[in-house]
């Protein structure tokens, strides 16, 4: 006989935690790009950082599911009638997916809300790797890393009603620096992840970027939207051959720690992405990205833009000059700052018990 899920949170610590990222060469891990460009090896580089996203679990009322997330009001339905088009829905349908009712979910991120930096994924990836430990309980077989995130993308991309991308999913189970080659479901392998910093040398790259927040959020289905429309109505087809170029030679110097190279390829693919969607930037972010590429560095905007955070990348001097000026622009609008950020080697933490 099963138990139910609110008798093993009576008796059970339940919690589960995994990182946010920042990134180049997004959009590229949507099907709908990454199918008619296969041809080009199409990759998106991303860097997990040690802001992390926490889902517990807390036994509730039998029959309904609870979620609080700060940044939202806190919501509860029957789990047989949750609407998965509410601010919170992705949490409802996973709850759903797992048939997990007599639970609160209870979310905390300690990044911005809503800053373009994955947190909303990393809380779907947390909650999926979760419920499915806690099943484990009730014979359920345990869930792989790899198809934690393939899951918690499909479950995502299907409550969106939008195309949605994997690589932020990915750099929450994982964690680490890593570029991500998409290959399509036509190869049986999905992706493939190319390690472009090893765990042992991600201290002294973290001397090399700076991650800002803007002070405003981004709604990132606009710009990503967008680019989905052009893309589709044959627009921008060369840009975007473009765009994989840099990703792939950005993430090949870094390898290498030639940061001047790394950051002239940034920069080529932030001018790409604002040629096509000019908005994707607002003033602050103008002039962060300006006053980067006057230092000698490369900067651009985490997720689809258009609000959110920035990055910048550079040689470790260049990027402690530039860090002061960053400071000096942000400081210009109320809520902005630089965020303190090192980079996450460990990705999704899991604990029951």
């Amino acid at each position: 006989m099963t138990d139910s899920l609110k008798n093993i949170l009576e008796r059970t610590t339940a919690v589960a935690s995994a990182p946010c990222r920042i990134d180049m060469g997004g959009t590229l891990d949507i099907s709908t790009f990454y199918y008619p460009l296969m041809h080009l090896e199409p990759c998106t580089f991303n860097i997990a950082i040690n802001m992390r996203t926490y889902v517990r679990l807390y036994p509730y009322k039998k029959g309904r599911v609870k979620v609080s997330s700060k940044g939202f009001k806190s919501a509860e339905f029957d789990l047989a009638r949750a609407p998965f088009d509410h601010p919170l829905g992705l949490m409802f349908a996973i709850a759903a997916c797992f048939r997990a009712d007599g639970v609160h979910i209870d979310i905390e991120s300690t990044s911005p809300p809503r800053s373009a930096l994955g947190g909303s994924s990393a809380a779907a990836v947390a909650l999926v790797a979760l419920l499915a430990k806690v099943s484990e309980q009730n014979g359920r077989k345990p869930l792989s890393r790899q198809k934690t995130a393939i899951m918690t993308h499909a479950v995502e991309e299907s409550v969106a009603v939008v195309p949605c991308g994997l690589q932020d999913h990915l750099a929450a189970v994982f964690g680490g620096v890593n570029s991500w080659c998409w290959q399509g479901c036509m190869t049986g392998l999905l992706f493939k992840r190319k390690t472009i910093v090893r765990k042992d040398l991600t201290k002294k790259l973290e001397k090399h970027f700076i991650v800002a927040y803007c002070g405003i959020p981004h709604e990132s289905k606009n710009v990503n939207g967008r680019w989905i429309q052009q893309f589709l109505s044959g627009e921008f087809r060369k840009q975007w051959a473009d765009i994989i170029s840099y990703t792939k030679k950005f993430g090949a110097a870094l390898s290498e720690r030639k940061y001047n190279d790394a950051s002239a390829y940034m920069n080529r693919e932030t001018a790409i992405r604002r040629e096509m969607t000019p908005d994707v930037l607002d003033d602050m972010g103008e002039k962060l990205v300006e006053s980067a590429v006057k230092y000698s560095c490369g900067a651009r905007f985490t997720g689809a833009g258009g609000g959110g955070c920035l990055w910048a990348i550079g040689g470790a001097d260049d990027i402690a000059g530039l860090k002061e000026i960053w400071e000096d622009i942000l400081s210009e609008r109320k809520g902005a700052c630089l965020l303190d950020v090192g980079i996450d080697t460990q990705g999704l933490s899991v604990k029951v018990e």
